[in-house]
């Protein structure tokens, strides 16, 4: 039967930790972007363009766009956190295993 274990018990807890860290913080940069917070102008994808009509709305579908992104990589970060802690759940067993 072919063993589903590819990461060891050390590298596991890393991407736990590296998960739980990077859904925080892009869940919480997502937020912030929804919101349209004036602190993050310099991370929305704009051009000259954007900003000469007079309309913010296309300032803030940029945002939004952003927002989703950060949502997406959290999710990302959710998967990759399952995918460590069944790796953790599968070491675990290996060391009560008998051969």
């Amino acid at each position: 039967m072919a063993s589903l274990l590819c990461c060891g018990p050390k590298l596991a807890a890393c991407g736990i930790v590296l998960s739980i860290w990077g859904v925080i913080m892009l869940a919480l940069l997502g937020v912030f972007f929804n919101i349209h917070s004036a602190v993050l102008i310099e991370d929305v994808p704009f051009t000259e363009e954007d900003f000469v009509e007079n309309s913010p709305a296309r300032i803030y579908r940029l945002y939004e766009q952003v927002s989703y992104n950060c949502f997406i990589a959290a999710a990302i970060y959710i998967v990759l956190g399952g995918f460590s802690f069944c790796q953790i759940r599968l070491n675990k067993r290996k060391e009560y295993m008998v051969r």
